[in-house]
């Protein structure tokens, strides 16, 4: 039997995860903990980076050849463009965990030759790992999970995410015409575990008109493994710049790509 060439790594990022969960853990909820902007609503904290670095040193370690991408700047370049990138957020959902709101989380995936390879999101406060890897399904605590049955707009919840790269117009737009369709709508403030909840059969979709890739790599590949659907996301300079998302359970995606294409064409 042929070897995976992504097992240890696979491996490597379940381990550093929960180091960095831990990591983070320590801090959450800390009442000296200092909140930088690094824009409008868009805050940062000496945690994410510590995370950041946690990780980057385990990963330059166990694969000096390696690229990766992280959120607060822990870029190490691969030598060619067939080489792994590791892309990372060391905590989604930053404003909520300097709020002492336990809805964040760790990402980590890792991209090869344009397929996302595997991708793990780890939530500490709920001691959740949601692991996937590309042909061997999702899971969560090695639990498999599956997407949601829902078939419905009235039987569903969205989750939404706010841009504010794009018209403030596009998210009331959303969710308008959910509530018009009689379909529930959540924005919990991380697109990270808004995908991951998606992978769990915890909400029914999600949409955001632009997001970053090391938002969103690792919870597409759990929700494709999980049996969902997602429109394509790295095609031009995604990885870098990020696209819009949409992935949700397969029964809602004909629902889910007319509503919010509507919105954005009008």
């Amino acid at each position: 039997m042929r070897s995976d060439p992504f097992s240890s790594r696979f491996e490597l990022a379940a381990r550093l995860v929960r180091e960095a969960g831990q990591l983070a853990l320590g801090h959450f909820r800390s009442s000296g903990l200092q909140v930088g902007r690094k824009g409008l609503q868009d805050f940062v904290t000496p945690v994410d980076h510590a995370v950041e670095a946690l990780l980057v040193a385990g990963i330059r370690t166990a694969f000096p050849d390696d690229a990766i991408l992280g959120e607060e700047g822990g870029t190490h370049a691969g030598r060619t463009d067939d080489d792994a990138i590791w892309v990372i957020d060391p905590i989604d959902g930053t404003i909520n965990y300097a709020r002492g709101l336990p809805l964040w989380c760790i990402s980590v995936a890792l991209v090869q030759a344009g397929e996302i390879r595997f991708g793990l999101i780890f939530n500490p406060v709920a001691d959740e790992l949601y692991t996937a890897r590309l042909g061997l399904g999702a899971h969560c605590n090695g639990r498999p999970i599956r997407v949601s049955s829902a078939r419905l707009p009235e039987d569903a919840r969205i989750g939404l995410g706010y841009s504010r790269r794009r018209p403030v117009g596009l998210h009331a737009g959303a969710v308008r015409a959910l509530l018009d369709a009689r379909c529930e709508y959540a924005r919990i403030g991380s697109g990270a575990l808004s995908l991951a909840l998606v992978a769990d059969g915890r909400l029914d979709g999600y949409w955001e008109p632009h997001i970053n890739s090391w938002d969103v790599l690792a919870g597409l590949c759990l929700i494709r493994e999980a049996g969902g659907w997602s429109a394509p996301f790295l095609h031009g300079e995604a990885l870098v710049e990020g696209n819009p998302v949409l992935a949700c359970t397969p029964a809602l995606r004909d629902f889910l790509v007319t509503t919010f294409s509507g919105i954005t064409a009008a």
